[in-house]
């Protein structure tokens, strides 16, 4: 008889955004009247970039004539859009990768889930709690985490708490772990860290021997001065830390899904035996053996992000959906709400009234206010008490519903 990956019987019911749909539309079942506006799962509701739109309609028209039609394109993705993102987002930061050290990928979630296959079995990992779920879930199928305690935590993950007494910041590991996700500006929290407190974790790393999975999905979304948009900006950081990074949020792509994975040739990882392994290789050996690439009109769409227009457009974009995140923020803290993040960040984490659970405020928010948001118990124990509020909703709707709360709730 055929045997299922028991490791998948260890994963909580429904992934999280599943089950805030099913709660959803049961409540719109038995409230047909309602008017749900929905600020919990974090998709974009702005159009691609004109310039995006128009490079991509030329990408399918290239497609469509023999001379300069494509096939297959290379797994790591095109060299015209990696050597792109290597003088705009990384060589203007005095941040230098080569062309090998990049690879283009259909999202971040992809790569932050699949990278984990390249390690061995034997790491310990750790995870800020609350988390984005699919760090722990991708290992808990790989079968790297133990069992489930009575916390609804995993025995062979170290959690490292953000609580609201250290600003929603992790403290470094107490214990030696090698295998550290960190996502910053973070998902769900909102807050980020400074240059100097992401040098901790650069020198634990390289003391421990550890490899950082950074995830920076929105750090085009961050403001201050004083943080650092790419892990690459930390002395040493080169040695120990891969970063993930996605054209989902920053430019509309959640739809068409374009992302990029740095690995720089010098992270290694060691075998039974102590020798050392570039993940450069292993990672390029993974993504031909698994992935056939993206499809060149979307990575012509892409490229078209780093044009003056293009640059521009996303701008407007980006501009568009932090309004939201201030209109969020102060109006939570005007109706006596605490809050974090909101600053650097789409996401705005509030806490909940009165000791309230936060399926139980998630449950209330959207009976009594009809706004939906991401109860923070689905990102972890850690989460319990708080909930995620996302600024990618229409302006419209994200003002009305900031009335609603302070009206209704």
């Amino acid at each position: 008889m055929a045997h299922v990956n028991e490791n998948y019987l260890k994963l909580p019911g429904s992934y999280l955004f599943s089950e805030i749909a099913r709660r959803v539309n049961q409540f719109k079942i038995n409230n047909q009247d309602a008017d749900i506006i929905r600020l919990g799962i974090g998709d974009v509701t702005r159009p691609l970039p004109a310039a995006v739109i128009e490079a991509m309609k030329k990408g399918v028209e290239e497609m469509a004539r023999q001379e300069t039609f494509r096939g297959y394109g290379p797994e790591q993705g095109y060299e015209f859009l990696i050597r792109l993102i290597i003088d705009n987002d990384f060589s203007s930061r005095k941040v230098e990768l080569s062309v090998e050290e990049v690879f283009v990928s259909d999202g971040a979630k992809t790569d932050t889930a699949n990278f984990q296959e390249i390690f061995g079995m034997d790491n310990i990992l750790a995870v800020t709690d609350p988390v984005y779920p699919v760090y722990v879930d991708s290992n808990v199928m790989a079968g790297r985490t133990g069992k489930v305690n009575e916390k609804g935590q995993f025995n062979g993950i170290v959690y490292l708490p953000c609580t609201e007494e250290s600003g929603m910041k992790p403290a470094l590991p107490e214990k030696r772990v090698d295998m550290i996700y960190l996502c910053f500006p973070n998902n769900p929290t909102g807050v980020t860290l400074s240059r100097e407190e992401l040098k901790k974790w650069v020198d634990y790393a390289r003391e421990n021997r550890s490899i950082i999975l950074f995830d920076a999905a929105y750090e085009a979304y961050i403001r201050e001065e004083s943080v650092p948009h790419s892990i690459y900006e930390i002395e040493g950081a080169r040695e120990v830390a891969v970063e993930f990074r996605s054209f989902s949020k920053t430019a509309g792509f959640t739809g068409t899904r374009c992302a990029y994975t740095v690995v720089p040739k010098e992270v290694t990882a060691y075998d039974s035996g102590g020798a050392a392994h570039s993940l450069n290789s292993l990672w390029l050996r993974r993504q031909t053996t698994k992935f056939n690439g993206v499809s060149y009109p979307v990575q012509v769409g892409a490229a078209a992000v780093y044009t003056g227009e293009g640059k521009k457009q996303v701008r407007e974009m980006i501009d568009y959906y932090m309004e939201n995140a201030r209109i969020i923020r102060e109006g939570l803290q005007k109706a006596g709400y605490k809050v974090f993040g909101g600053v650097n960040a789409p996401y705005v984490w509030l806490k909940t009234p009165n000791g309230m659970g936060s399926w139980e405020f998630f449950d209330r928010l959207m009976k009594d206010a009809h706004v939906v948001g991401t109860p923070g118990a689905g990102f972890g124990a850690g989460g319990e008490g708080f909930l995620r509020l996302t600024a990618f909703g229409t302006r419209e709707n994200t003002e009305r519903a900031l009335e609603r709360i302070k009206t209704r709730m």
